[in-house]
């Protein structure tokens, strides 16, 4: 028994085997039971492959409970083959597995779920995490308690509570030059003093503040005048902080998003990388003329003496936590492949990129970290002015559509998030990403191994407003009216909507009527189209925008390969409040529409972060967002329910309507497109 006790056991039969010269078969008997041995690789070749040993022992408890039928217990012959025959081609087939992969996904996060509830994943008891969403048109910030349950919020709207900036929408637009569209730095600096003061004013307790975080409109830059870093860290508690930042910036007004005045940078960019498509394989997006990397080499090609007096460049996300810290932060991975400057394989800067837009720019934007990270304590500052606690930690910032992402705890393939916000997007998570022509793709923000896809839309509630103003007396209730009032199809009438150049499709200012004759929604024979010249009526007006919106959404989506349909949406933002118009989304997509409890999802998401952030930082490590919330979601702040249901005869014929739209799209594309 010894031979078998030993801790190589086979290294001891084979020197048995070549001291009895029986290397090719030894035979041995221990007991009743006899073993054949072979210590020679062609002999073990042939008894393997041979039908005489392809047969395994009866074994009584898999006969008694599978009828020995089971692939894995049945006696070799022609039944098992049969098996392992249909297995192969029915069961583990390629195609079967890749239709499975989102259950497998869904039961290893369950796993995952299970294992969290019996570890140590509990946040502090009567503890706070505060979240912000620096948006393009407010500053909002929502506090949760550790069950993950809203305490406070409050808004600042900044045309309202900041009129002395005088912006429309939170932005200027410059009539000087097409396609310019700003921001007042010191605007959002004055915004952060007012919400914080208004917090205070509302009996929050600052010191139960375990984490921050936030999130910031993407693609949005602030440039920092050389000297500044000094301003950021000795900033004086008894003022206000916009008294100590009046020269703190290179750039007085920060491009943002809705910016498109940076089309020849953007074909630079394009062409130093070998064209539009390399550069979206490399950095996740081709060069958009809102994405800060444009904006960049812009600033550096027509004032270069401001490019040389700016000691650091920041995106919001990053230029807010940079206040709440003391110092520089870090832009974050996520945020970060919203600039076209980021390698987002390799989560790095592209030195590549950097180099075609602008010298010593890796300087000027510090380093990257990944969104879960820990950007630094809250500032003595705020400790002092606030009363937080000095042990508050400031959770790295994030941008808007990021932040939702984590809001909404999208953590299924298949399922699809829609914001419909000041812009409108559509977005989802991959573990598998391809990058094109359209489209966007970043690192998920709250997993270090997965992406988020998404579609950008610049005309979005501002765009649905406008139409409201016009043709429904600026009453939500008498467009929803005017929108139950018309028929799905309006009839063939067909609008696009572009008060603002639009990204997606590339065209510029400009509303356009279209009819489609002989349509009935069951074929596109003999359908034909018609151009009208002026609007359409007060109430296909209000439906032909939204149509519309949605059409095209549905379109790109499955363009770029997004699910169609969806598994289920989650609807965010603004006009996910109104039924009527989420009930057109989910006749066009063909799946059920849910919201959330509130429909600010970027702050809700950044509260979640900073708490996610706090579980990462005293673990040492990062651990799955699920920890955060695991099987307690229902009772939070962030609990799904449903809100629109398709009709399932109209599904199929909107399939037909968003083929004509994409037709009558690349046509205008063709004629107008501003690329």
């Amino acid at each position: 028994m010894s031979i078998f006790t030993a801790s190589a056991p086979h290294r001891v039969l084979a020197k048995l085997a070549r001291s009895l010269n029986a290397k090719p078969l030894l035979s041995l008997s221990v007991g009743f039971t006899r073993f054949v041995i072979s210590s020679n690789p062609e002999t073990a070749k042939e008894v393997l492959n041979s039908s005489a040993f392809a047969n395994r022992p009866r074994n009584e408890t898999a006969y008694e409970l599978l009828f020995n039928r089971a692939m894995g217990f049945a006696p070799y012959g022609e039944y098992w083959r049969n098996l392992r025959r249909i297995a192969a081609t029915h069961l583990f087939s390629p195609k079967r597995i890749a239709g499975s992969e989102g259950f497998r996904i869904e039961m290893a996060r369950w796993n995952q779920s299970e294992v969290a509830t019996m570890a140590d994943y509990s946040l502090p008891q009567d503890s706070y995490f505060l979240g912000f969403d620096s948006s393009t048109q407010s500053l909002k910030a929502t506090v949760l308690d550790s069950n993950l349950n809203i305490v406070t919020s409050e808004l600042i709207q900044f045309d309202t509570a900041l009129p002395h900036y005088n912006t429309k929408d939170g932005v200027y637009r410059d009539p000087s030059v097409n396609g310019r569209i700003v921001s007042p730095t010191l605007m959002w600096i004055e915004a952060l003093d007012l919400v914080l003061d208004r917090l205070l004013k509302s009996n929050l307790n600052f010191g139960k503040i375990a984490a921050v975080s936030g999130s910031g409109q993407q693609h949005g830059s602030v440039y920092w005048k050389n000297g500044s870093s000094a301003i950021l860290s000795s900033l004086d508690p008894k003022k206000p902080l916009l008294q100590q930042f009046n020269d703190a910036f290179s750039v007085k007004e920060s491009p943002v998003w809705m910016d498109s005045s940076t089309t020849a940078q953007c074909k630079e960019l394009e062409n130093a990388v070998g064209g539009s498509l390399e550069l979206s394989k490399l950095t996740g997006s081709r060069a958009y003329e809102r994405f800060t990397g444009p904006q960049i080499k812009k600033i550096f090609e027509t004032h270069p003496e401001v490019y040389n007096d700016t000691e650091r460049i920041s995106l919001v996300s990053s230029f807010m936590a940079s206040l709440l810290i003391g110092g520089y932060a870090c832009i974050d991975e996520t945020d970060g492949a919203g600039m076209n400057l980021m390698d987002i394989k390799k989560r790095a800067w592209s030195g590549t990129v950097l180099e075609a837009t602008a010298p010593g720019l890796e300087e000027k934007l510090g380093k990257l970290a990944p969104a879960h990270a820990v950007a630094g304590r809250i500032s003595p500052y705020f400790v002092e002015r606030f009363k937080f606690n000095k042990n508050c930690l400031v959770i790295q910032w994030s941008g808007d559509n990021p932040n939702s992402l984590a809001g909404l705890t999208l953590s299924t393939p298949g399922d699809l998030a829609m914001s419909l916000g000041t812009s409108d997007t559509v977005f989802g998570i991959t573990e598998d990403p391809q990058p094109g022509l359209e489209g966007h793709i970043f690192p998920n923000p709250v997993d270090t191994k997965g992406y988020m896809v998404m579609l950008c839309y610049k005309n979005g509630s501002l765009t649905r407003e406008d139409i409201r103003n016009r043709h429904a007396r600026s009453n939500w209730e008498e467009f929803s009216s005017n929108l139950t009032h018309t028929p799905a199809f309006n009839d063939g009438k067909m609008g696009f909507y572009y008060k603002e150049h639009e990204i997606l499709p590339p065209l510029p200012v400009g509303y356009h009527w279209y009819v489609l004759e002989n349509f009935t929604g069951d074929t596109l024979e003999g359908v034909s189209v018609r151009e009208e010249q002026q609007e359409f009526g007060r109430m296909v007006e209000c439906r032909a925008v939204i149509e519309g919106q949605f059409l095209s959404m549905r379109g790109h989506a499955e363009r770029f390969g997004m699910p169609c349909p969806p598994k289920r949406i989650i609807a965010t933002g603004g006009g996910s409040v109104n039924r009527h118009i989420l009930g057109v989304a989910a006749n066009i997509f063909g799946c059920e529409v849910y919201t959330v409890e509130r429909p600010d999802s970027a702050s809700l998401g950044a509260a979640l972060r900073a708490a996610h952030g706090w579980l990462c930082s005293k673990k040492g490590t990062f651990v799955p967002f699920s920890c955060v919330y695991g099987d307690k979601i229902q009772k939070t702040s962030l609990k799904c329910r449903l809100a629109a249901i398709p009709e399932t005869n109209l599904v199929p014929k909107y399939a037909l309507m968003v083929k004509k739209r994409l037709e009558i799209e690349n046509l205008l594309v063709q004629k107008l497109g501003r690329f």
